[in-house]
């Protein structure tokens, strides 16, 4: 007899039978019943998320259960109920009833369209069939170890978010210790489903998106399934999520070995092939995501469900480069897709076209190639998120870009997906929090003599590993890459990085500002604060200019006109692409970053998971209101702010226009009195501080895991 920890391992370590290519499905009970017991309950359970099953729901998960219980209770009487296959039929119908139920649970019952009384019933028969299976468990082996074996692989999946920081904690993580603490061991089965119901419905997110206050999505690359069931609708990747996502499941470096096996032409001529590897490992854990956000694309139309994939850093200023780079892996993945989708669309009208990836891919605003890149890819119809981007000027011009491209697609009939402008806010926040500290300590040491000595001492205080004062420093920035820091100015902005000052008002800063200025701590401090409050907002403005701009009730009818007029579009295709584009707030800070850019329409905030959990867990502070961030975009902040931030010339090159993109406003009818023209120009999109310290960290990071990816390339091929 098997013990719990055995039948873990075991269903851990299963390995899925391959899938017939067509499916032998009778119909969708032997669908479903058979997509599971070859191992894809999650597939199997999605394939019930089909619009044409409201109203006959009920009578399926019935059919279901009946079958699967038939089988359940067959192993035990023909004492095969140990064996390994027994083991692993059972765990399957755990598994799958748990997710049909949490399906149910999440905003999956809103965008099908199922009813409460159906939902209701449906829950009742699969919460009576599991107790019978855990009273089966009981009187066999005296404790339901399959059924706890199951709930525990979940829980496990769960905590897998984030697991190898462990300076963070994500929200998925904390919620899966608070699932598991509560777990009633006399009741396992019936509790796992209790406590997720309330962690569900009682979670921020899932509120927000059930009353359509925000779209939310991930920046990570795990977890995604269960913050699919609160509502999330987008996720993004990038070099650096695809390389903690393998550090936080290691058990896809095994997948990774196993496809080289499997497609042994990609280990030839591989000194060549490092990019191709690397596109190769990123797909593997980039389709797992498509997989989990594919429903919500089919319910949605598309509108909703997307996969941000980042182009290869090294040719993102290449036109050609990223188109080769972007097509190579959206043909791909639509080979890929039209067999999942076999299973997951069955019973499907024929007249869905199967395979389309709901995927965009992150093209970089750091050149204005982005512009070409952008327009090109949705002319195909595939849809683009630009990233690196922290600039008013810097985003008009690429929405525009999508408008032309978009506008091109539905001339040839193609149904535009949704489409994202990413203001990646806090990295602005980080980048003038950077260039105003050094500043300020370059203003404090101005009547210093040993300046060097000074900022030495304080880098050792804050844990800078310098031996030679007078020789190079090395040591990381916190963007993803070490400043080689040999000057004085140079030596200033590595002890202002953002690794080692998060926040301006940081005690050891001010003690340093205030022992070399003259100046009490106190008033440094206060100082301090009140600049963290401003800077702070930088990011948030930049995105409020950007979605006013476009998708505001003064001005979304204005560009509605426009494209019509324009591109001579009927008013529907018009309104599929400007309701289409959503400006991305992203690299969030704090929850206000979050709340504050809050909008019913046009916005998807996208959340690290342990900005996530801040949100929740500002959400139960006392006296929060969510009404008050109803459409918090629109909020007016104090114009002092503003003033104050236009005092740094890169906040002023985020928020104004350039001249060419304020004649274009005008001709359309914005309003852009007061905005200023003297906004990043194009051809310093490259060399603005931001982009400069994104992309070093974005190419370091992509150029390890190719090279992480490639060594396991050669060790598959045999060479060392």
């Amino acid at each position: 007899m098997m013990e719990l920890d055995d039948i873990f391992r075991l269903i851990s370590e299963a390995k899925p039978q391959p899938l017939p290519h067509p499916p032998t499905s009778k119909d969708y009970v032997d669908h479903v019943i058979d997509t599971a017991l070859r191992g894809y309950p999650e597939l199997a359970a999605d394939s019930l998320l089909n619009p044409l099953l409201v109203g006959r729901i009920k009578n399926i998960v019935g059919s279901i259960v009946r079958q699967l219980n038939l089988l359940f209770e067959r192993d035990f009487w023909l004492k095969e109920d140990m064996e390994e296959k027994a083991i692993l039929r059972r765990a399957y119908s755990y598994s799958l009833l748990f997710e049909i139920a949490i399906n149910f649970y999440g905003m999956e019952k809103e965008w099908v369209g199922f009813s409460d009384e159906e939902v209701n019933a449906c829950e009742n028969i699969i919460r009576y069939i599991l107790n019978k299976w855990e009273e089966i468990e009981r009187k066999r082996y005296g404790e339901p170890r399959i059924a706890k074996a199951v709930v525990m692989y979940k829980i496990n999946d769960m905590k897998k978010v984030m697991a190898g920081d462990p300076q963070r904690t994500g929200m998925i993580y904390w919620m899966g210790e608070n699932i598991e603490k509560k777990i009633d061991e006399k009741n396992i089965t019936n509790s796992f489903l209790n406590v997720i119901k309330n962690e569900i419905k009682s979670n921020i997110y899932y509120i927000m998106s059930k009353e359509g206050i925000c779209r939310f999505g991930n920046d990570y690359a795990i977890g995604l399934r269960w913050l699919r069931h609160l509502g999330y609708v987008q996720v993004s990747t990038n070099p650096q999520l695809a390389a903690i996502a393998y550090r936080d499941d290691p058990s896809l470096w095994d997948k990774l070995k196993q496809y080289f096996r499997d497609h042994p032409e990609l280990l030839e001529n591989i000194e060549e092939r490092k990019d191709e590897l690397a596109m190769t490992a990123t797909m593997l854990a980039l389709w797992p995501n498509m997989e989990v956000f594919r429903p919500v694309a089919y319910l949605l139309n598309f509108t909703d469900g997307m996969v941000s994939y980042q182009l290869n850093p090294n040719v993102a200023a290449s036109y050609e480069g990223s188109l080769e780079d972007a097509l190579k892996i959206y043909s791909k993945t639509q080979e890929y897709f039209k067999e999942y989708d076999e299973y997951l669309l069955w019973g499907w009208p024929v007249d869905v076209e199967k395979g389309r990836p709901n995927i965009v891919f992150k093209v970089a605003g750091n050149s204005p190639a982005a512009i070409d890149i952008t327009r090109k890819l949705e002319s195909l119809g595939i849809g683009t998120n630009n990233t690196v981007t922290y600039t008013v000027s810097q985003e008009v011009k690429l929405i525009l870009a999508k408008m032309e491209g978009m506008a091109e697609a539905v001339k040839k009939g193609i149904l535009t997906t949704k489409v994202y402008e990413t203001n990646m806010g806090g990295r602005l926040d980080d980048h003038l929090r950077e260039i105003f500290a050094a500043k300020l300590v370059r203003d404090a040491l101005k009547n210093i003599d040993d300046k060097l000595s000074a900022i030495y001492e304080y880098a050792k205080k804050i844990g800078i590993n310098v031996e030679d004062k007078d020789g190079i420093w090395i040591a990381p920035t916190g963007w993803g890459w070490d400043k080689v820091a040999k000057t004085l100015d140079e030596k200033i902005e590595l002890i202002c990085s953002r690794q080692y000052l998060k926040r301006l008002n940081d005690e050891n800063f001010a003690e340093f500002l205030a022992k070399y200025s003259g100046e009490s701590k106190e008033n440094v401090l206060k100082y301090l604060e009140e600049w963290e409050k401003i800077i702070g907002m930088a990011g948030t403005l930049v995105a409020q200019r950007v979605w006013w701009i476009f998708f505001s009730k003064e001005n979304k009818d204005k560009w509605l006109g426009y494209l019509i007029s324009k591109y001579n579009l009927s008013p529907e295709k018009a309104k599929e692409i400007l309701n289409n584009i959503d400006v991305l707030p992203a690299s969030k800070r704090k929850p206000l970053d979050t709340y504050l850019t809050l909008a019913r329409n046009n916005m998807t905030n996208t959340e690290f998971p342990n900005h996530q959990l801040n949100v929740l867990m500002f959400s139960r502070k006392p006296g929060f209101e969510l009404k008050r961030y109803d459409n918090a975009i629109t909020i007016k902040h104090d114009p002092k702010i503003i003033e104050k931030l236009l005092t740094i010339e890169d906040f002023r090159k985020a928020y104004e226009l350039t001249p060419e993109l304020a004649d274009i406003l005008k001709k359309v009818g914005v309003s852009i009195e007061g905005f200023g023209t003297n906004g990043l120009k194009y051809e310093e999109w490259g060399s603005f501080g931001s982009t400069v310290k994104t992309m070093n960290g974005f190419t370091e990071a992509y150029n390890k895991f190719r090279e992480k990816v490639f060594k396991i390339a050669m060790e598959v091929k045999g060479k060392k």
